[in-house]
């Protein structure tokens, strides 16, 4: 074969490799791919999957505020029923507000909480029947918060590490006396804010006007369990 024929061969042999050279840098280098894995998520995705855990927890954490509300007015409902009614129902709006659309919101209370059905002889307990410091048992007594084991984030653990995460809105159980089960509502209701203020950081625009909003309303809500409530 003479000098030209070995040239044309060499010439096409260089082609094919360099028509190869694309797909095979392809395989090496494709987004995600860890030598065949599953394809890691995008940016956005990422982002996406982080703001749905921030609500979540957030509403996992109001949560634990509803159930204090459940609790107090079953072992008070006629002590207690005007006063925290309404307080409640903004507590149910927040956790609502705060639940991933298209998801369930955490459950709270017992059913009978939930709907105001007044727990059976609450009225009629004397301090000292429900425990030895006087307290009732509040409806789930002894049950983990709402969202217990989720909150991993910033600022929305902050309930459960305050003491929530013992036994629900009121570990001790709901104080035979209704002025202390409002000091103690109050004391969450404004770890509740807390938890929702600290969660702000780093969080989107629209998710951090929610986180604000339902901070500013738990603070005003700690303040009328108070000594704004008082007189």
């Amino acid at each position: 074969m003479g000098r030209s024929g070995l040239t044309r061969r060499r010439a096409l042999v260089t082609a094919a490799m360099a028509a190869g050279v694309p797909g095979v840098l392809a395989g090496c280098t494709g987004p995600g791919t860890g030598g065949g894995g599953a394809a890691r998520p995008s940016a956005a995705e990422a982002a996406r999957r982080a703001e749905l855990a921030l609500l979540r927890r957030s509403a996992a954490v109001s949560g634990v505020l509803l159930a204090g509300y459940d609790e107090a007015l079953a072992a008070h409902p006629a002590a207690l029923g005007t006063r925290l009614a309404p307080l409640r129902e903004a507590a149910a709006r927040h956790v609502a507000a705060l639940t991933p659309p298209g998801e369930r919101a955490p459950a709270t209370a017992s059913t009978g909480a939930r709907t105001g059905s007044p727990d059976p002889g609450a009225g009629s307990r004397a301090p000292g029947t429900g425990s030895p410091d006087g307290r009732t048992a509040g409806p789930d007594a002894g049950a983990g918060p709402p969202g217990a084991g989720t909150a991993s984030g910033a600022g929305a653990a902050g309930v459960a590490a305050s003491g929530a995460s013992a036994g629900g809105a009121f570990p001790r159980g709901v104080p035979a006396e209704p002025g202390a089960a409002l000091a103690e509502l109050a004391a969450l209701a404004s770890r509740t804010a807390a938890a929702h203020t600290a969660a702000l950081v780093g969080a989107p625009p629209e998710s951090a006007r929610l986180l604000a909003s339902v901070a500013a309303a738990g603070a005003a809500q700690a303040y009328l369990l108070g000594e704004g409530g008082r007189g």
